[in-house]
């Protein structure tokens, strides 16, 4: 009868994940897999190229989106500016009205980010992104920064038609990348809050109504084309509530230097940023059913 097979010693190189030496050999021994959340930040830039992607495909919309905030510029900016109609503490109005058209034309590409996520829904395409490791949190953060990285694309854009008008911007490199940052965080709580939305009403048509009839009153309850002080009392106190007002007002002393509250400005970004992740995030699953 022949012998049983020995099995190998406990203290093998192999095992060991030793060499020869006695030393840990690198090659030996697998890298420990990341888990929780070390892969979080890796899933995040992940779906946000993903979002990316499809502007290689179809550049139509940035184009598209760039009318309006020429427009709001050229023809209401310059109109304003010579009627002397709105104080803005010696700024003149086409130079006031700017970063307001920033902050708009991000919030008009985001508010209606959840109609992409129900066509996912619809071609089945979230279903599969759900039943992958990657958290909820991550896919909705990933699509938001996305949105936030868009929004970026159209206020370079809206910042080139300012310049060519004469508004007197600033080109620190310091104060334009905090001008990205605020665009982006805007940007992800407006997506977010479009996406939240659609996983309450579920169709693509009841979002459109709805961010349609939101549009406005969060544009026109905003600092964007008036100083706040000119506002009756209950309109302020919507313009306090919205995330909008204190991205202009980063905008408007990033670019023109004029009065700002940069560390409360960002706070409520980053606040309501954060928000609009975690509730699109806790809706995702019923917009998926």
């Amino acid at each position: 009868m022949s012998e049983a097979p020995v099995a190998p010693r406990p203290g093998s190189a192999d095992a060991a994940g030793t060499g020869p030496d006695g030393r840990p050999d690198p090659l030996l021994i697998p890298p420990r897999a990341r888990t929780g959340w070390r892969m979080l930040p890796a899933r995040v830039v992940a779906m946000c190229v993903v979002e990316l992607q499809k502007l290689r495909h179809d550049r139509t919309e940035l184009y598209t989106r760039a009318v309006q905030p020429a427009l709001w510029l050229l023809i209401f900016g310059e109109t304003f500016t010579r009627l002397k109609a709105i104080p803005t503490g010696g700024t003149p109005y086409i130079d006031y009205l700017a970063p307001g058209i920033i902050a708009q034309s991000a919030m008009f590409i985001a508010i209606f980010y959840g109609i992409q996520i129900i066509w996912e829904r619809d071609a089945g395409i979230l279903t599969k992104l759900l039943v992958t490791p990657t958290p909820r949190a991550a896919l909705i953060t990933g699509k938001a920064f996305a949105s936030g990285v868009k929004a970026l694309i159209q206020a370079v854009v809206v910042i080139a038609i300012a310049a060519a008008l004469g508004v007197a911007l600033t080109w620190n490199p310091l104060r334009l990348l905090g001008v990205a940052v605020a665009v982006v965080l805007g940007s992800a709580f407006f997506s977010c809050l479009s996406m939240t939305i659609a996983g309450i009403v579920l169709t693509r048509d009841r979002l459109m109504g709805i961010g349609q009839a939101i549009t406005m009153p969060l544009f026109f309850g905003s600092n964007a084309l008036y100083p706040v002080a000119l506002m009756p009392g209950w309109l302020q106190a919507v313009s306090k509530a919205n995330p909008l007002s204190y991205q202009v007002d980063a905008l408007r002393g990033l670019l023109l230097g004029t009065p700002h509250h940069l560390a409360l400005d960002y706070a409520v970004l980053v606040l309501a940023a954060a928000a609009g992740i975690a509730a699109a995030s806790s809706l995702l699953g019923r917009l998926a059913r």
